[in-house]
């Protein structure tokens, strides 16, 4: 599935009753190696972010992991969908390595790409993005 046919299909700011189906998607491109359409992947990551379920941001840092390219291609901002303090709770709750080295991550971003962070307006920003 391509960009255009994901918008037409779940739109920018999908509903939460596509969240699997998102989640599956997101996780094949994940694993697909061969893929180097990092749009589709990075949709994917913000469709879930609007959605705005924690439990999506460990998917989102797979993605963001993925190779070097979506490393800096997937904002730091799009693992924070449920608010930065509210995934930063979930992740200090986790166990395993893949959450605490998210954590890490976050916490090093937060003076330089979470002043002033709001769901809202970022979820605003993508839309205008994608002319939703």
């Amino acid at each position: 599935m391509n960009e255009e046919e994901l918008l037409q299909l779940y739109g920018v700011e999908p509903d939460e009753v596509h969240r699997e189906a998102i989640r599956q998607l997101l996780q094949q491109e994940i694993e697909n190696r061969k893929s180097e359409d990092n749009e589709v992947l990075r949709l994917l990551c913000i469709m879930l972010f609007c959605i705005g379920n924690v439990e999506d941001t460990t998917l989102i840092w797979q993605a963001k992991r993925k190779n070097q390219d979506t490393g800096s291609y997937i904002d730091v901002q799009l693992l924070c969908g449920a608010g930065y303090e509210e995934t930063l709770f979930y992740l200090e709750n986790m166990d395993g390595e893949q959450a605490h080295k998210e954590l890490l991550y976050l916490r090093q971003c937060e003076p330089y790409d979470f002043v002033d962070f709001s769901n809202v307006e970022w979820v605003s920003h993508y839309k205008q993005c994608y002319g939703a």
